[in-house]
């Protein structure tokens, strides 16, 4: 392995442990200060915002620049703003407008660097590579957040708040550093560069033009959806039904073991139809919310969690890899963006309708609408033909296609 690619591993593990460490320090924060359950709503939606509505932009800006000197510019507002949360909780003085501001800060630091990372890895590693680095990026993901909540919740017991975000901060600023100063072995392609708005319609127009990346992107919409249903509803059935908060536990450990193995073992897998793999993937999930929906003992619910999200740890380095070598590198940033804008805004929708439909329904029926709906949207991306194909063979239809476009 290289050493720029050993950078970026050493970058994006770092960047994902600070990432994971921001929702468990603002929220003890936040709940130490006032205990407003409105308060924390308010600072959790303030980075949630920017973050969907500049990711359009980010993708323009990932295929524009530098892939390194964008995530640098993005990791440094990210950092600045937690040392700037970091301040206010030492300083004793927790002021909710300015945690929400400094928020919104750092949802626009995610935005920003989002679809530039997924050009730096294109750019840095030789695309033999690419899935064994994407798969140890997953890895490092994983683990960051399965220790952050810990991390996090130690030192606000052990010292404050205020500790854990500027321990956040001086992380993205190391990021920073590490990703900023990398010296990618090409230059990313370029396509010619025109006003902003033709920038972006161009990019909605390479999108448009891969039947495939909508569908799946779509799907994978849903799978998030059900995913915030998933995680609002199944803590009160496991510990309702289940055994209490210990079964909750045990489902979530097992999942998280599934999860690492799952992207562990992708690389390794003869895989010769990827996009086949990761429609699959996205689909397990539908394994336990049936298995949630329908009441099933708690070895069932646990091995179905495990199951479904040793499908997601498959689904995320093969989903990457794909990407990086089906959509052309000078709009992989704009394309990329539309993957994100969709997966981000899913999932809290989930989680801010779950309740309140299931005081009208019960638990069982969304949950097992939701199964359907994520087995149904997702194998149908199986009826595609570039899904079918192998990489190489794609790759060749997508060159034909190009040569015989106007």
């Amino acid at each position: 392995m290289s050493a720029p690619v050993r950078r970026l591993l050493a970058g994006r593990t770092i960047a994902a442990l600070a990432t994971a460490l921001i929702p468990t320090t603002l929220t003890l924060a936040v709940v130490r200060a006032t205990g407003s359950a409105g308060d924390l709503g308010l600072v959790l939606a303030c980075e949630m915002i920017p973050l969907l509505l500049l990711l359009p932009v980010a993708g323009v800006v990932a295929d524009r620049f530098p892939p390194q000197r964008v995530v640098l510019a993005a990791d440094l507002v990210r950092g600045a703003a937690q040392l700037g949360v970091a301040a206010e909780l030492l300083a004793g003085v927790v002021r909710i407008p300015d945690i929400a501001a400094l928020s919104a800060i750092t949802g626009a630091g995610l935005a920003l660097g989002t679809p530039a990372v997924r050009t730096l890895v294109a750019a840095v590693v030789a695309e033999p590579e690419r899935l064994r680095v994407n798969a140890r990026i997953g890895v490092a993901g994983g683990i960051a957040q399965v220790a952050a909540p810990a991390t996090a919740g130690a030192l606000v017991l052990a010292l404050g708040p205020g500790w854990s975000s500027l321990l956040t901060g001086g992380l993205f600023a190391v990021s920073a550093l590490t990703l900023g100063g990398l010296r990618p072995a090409r230059a990313v392609r370029r396509g010619p560069r025109g006003s902003f708005l033709a920038d972006l319609r161009e990019g909605w127009a390479e999108t448009r033009r891969h039947p495939w990346f909508l569908a799946s992107v779509l799907g994978h919409g849903v799978w998030h959806l059900a995913a915030g249903f998933l995680l609002t509803l199944g803590p009160l059935i496991a510990v309702r039904h289940l055994g209490g908060e210990a079964s909750w536990v045990l489902i979530t450990q097992l999942g998280t073991v599934g999860l690492l193995v799952g992207v562990y073992a992708a690389p390794r897998l003869p895989v010769r139809r990827p996009l086949a793999v990761v429609a699959a993937g996205a689909a397990a999930y539908a394994l336990p919310m049936a298995a949630f929906g329908a009441a099933m003992p708690l070895a069932v619910v646990a091995g179905a969690y495990c199951a479904a999200m040793f499908g997601l740890g498959v689904l995320t380095p093969l989903w990457e890899t794909s990407l990086q070598q089906r959509i052309p590198e000078e709009a992989l940033g704009r394309v990329g963006a539309f993957d994100g804008l969709i997966s981000f805004a899913a999932r809290p929708l989930g989680l801010a309708v779950a309740a309140p439909v299931a005081a009208v329904t019960g638990t069982a029926a969304p949950l097992l609408a939701g199964a359907v709906l994520v087995a149904a949207a997702n194998l149908a991306v199986l009826a595609l033909p570039d899904v079918r194909r192998s990489p190489a063979r794609a790759s060749a239809g997508q060159a034909a296609a190009d040569l015989t476009s106007p």
